[in-house]
C-alpha cells in the first residue's frame, strides 16, 4: 500500500496570484503538441510552420472551452446551471477530454476550410500530437488527487486525501501511461509512413476509447453519477462507444475503399 504523496496544487503564489500544477500541465501539453506539430508541418507540408501555429491556437481555444462545457454538460449540470460562473473556475479541475475533443473537431475543422485542407486531413495531421498533451493532464489529475480509481489490495494501490482510508487503484497513472504514452506510440509509429486520409484519425479515435474504457474498470465514478447501468457502466464508457465506432468506421472508409480516399505524402 503506497501513501499519496503531499503535493500542493499550487507551484507557487504572489498575494492573491497563484500558479496552479494543473495549468502547468495543460502549458506542457500545448508546448508538446507545438513541438510536435512544427516538427510534422516541416515534414509532410500539409501545413507550413505558420499555418500550424495558428491550427494550433485555435484548437487550444477549442480544447479549454470544450472540455469545460463539455465537463458541465456531460458530468454535472444540475451543479452548474446554479453556479454557473464555476464554469470559469479551470483551476479547480473539471475538465472532459470528449468535450474537449468536440471542441477541437469544430475549431480546427473551421480553420482547416480557410486554409483549403480537408477536413480528415487536418484531423489525420493533428492526431498524433495529442496523446502526450493527455499524459501530462493525467498527471495533473493525480497531482490534484482527483479522479482516483476504486478501492483495490494490489500492492501499489494508494491511499488519497479525501476518499478514505482504504488504497485505491491510481486510475490516473494508468490513463497517463495508456491514453497518453502507449498511445501516442501507437498513433506517431503508425503516421511515420504514407497512410489513407482518416487512418491515422481512425486509429488515435479506436485507440483513444479502448483506452479509457478499459481504465473506466478501475476508476471510481463520479460520486453525483454512480454507474449508469448494469452496475459498472459509467459516464466515462458511454462517451467512449462513439469514439470507438467512429475509429472503426473511418479505418473502414480508409482500408475499405482505398481507391477513393488517397494516400497522404507523410502523416
Amino acid at each position: 500500500m503506497l501513501q499519496f504523496p503531499q503535493i500542493s496544487p499550487e507551484v507557487f503564489r504572489i498575494g492573491p496570484f497563484a500558479v496552479h500544477w494543473y495549468g502547468v500541465t495543460y502549458l506542457l501539453a500545448f508546448l508538446a503538441a507545438w513541438i510536435l506539430g512544427r516538427r510534422r508541418a516541416a515534414a509532410n507540408g500539409v501545413f507550413t510552420p505558420a499555418q500550424f501555429d495558428d491550427l494550433l491556437t485555435w484548437g487550444i481555444l477549442g480544447v479549454l472551452a470544450g472540455g469545460r462545457l463539455g465537463y458541465a454538460l456531460f458530468y454535472n449540470p444540475s451543479y452548474f446551471l446554479a453556479n454557473s460562473l464555476d464554469i470559469f473556475k479551470v483551476w479547480e479541475g473539471g475538465m472532459s477530454f470528449h468535450g474537449g475533443f468536440l471542441g477541437v473537431l469544430i475549431a480546427q475543422g473551421l480553420t482547416a476550410r480557410r486554409y483549403g485542407r480537408g477536413f480528415f486531413q487536418t484531423m489525420d495531421f493533428m492526431a498524433p500530437l495529442v496523446p502526450l498533451g493527455i499524459f501530462f493532464v493525467r498527471m495533473g489529475n493525480f497531482i490534484n488527487a482527483e479522479l482516483w480509481g476504486k478501492v483495490t489490495d494490489v500492492p501499489w494501490g494508494m491511499v488519497f486525501p479525501g476518499a478514505g482510508p482504504e488504497p485505491r487503484h491510481p486510475s490516473q497513472i494508468y490513463e497517463a501511461a495508456l491514453e497518453g504514452l502507449v498511445l501516442f506510440v501507437i498513433v506517431w509509429t503508425f503516421s511515420a509512413k504514407p497512410r489513407p486520409v482518416m487512418a491515422v484519425s481512425g486509429v488515435f479515435a479506436l485507440g483513444y476509447g479502448v483506452f479509457r474504457c478499459f481504465v473506466e474498470f478501475f476508476r471510481q465514478p463520479d460520486a453525483h453519477l454512480g454507474y449508469l447501468a448494469f452496475g459498472f457502466v459509467t459516464m466515462g464508457m458511454l462517451l467512449c462507444v462513439p469514439l470507438i465506432l467512429t475509429g472503426l468506421t473511418l479505418l473502414f472508409l480508409a482500408y475499405g475503399k482505398m481507391g477513393r480516399y488517397p494516400r497522404e505524402k507523410l502523416h
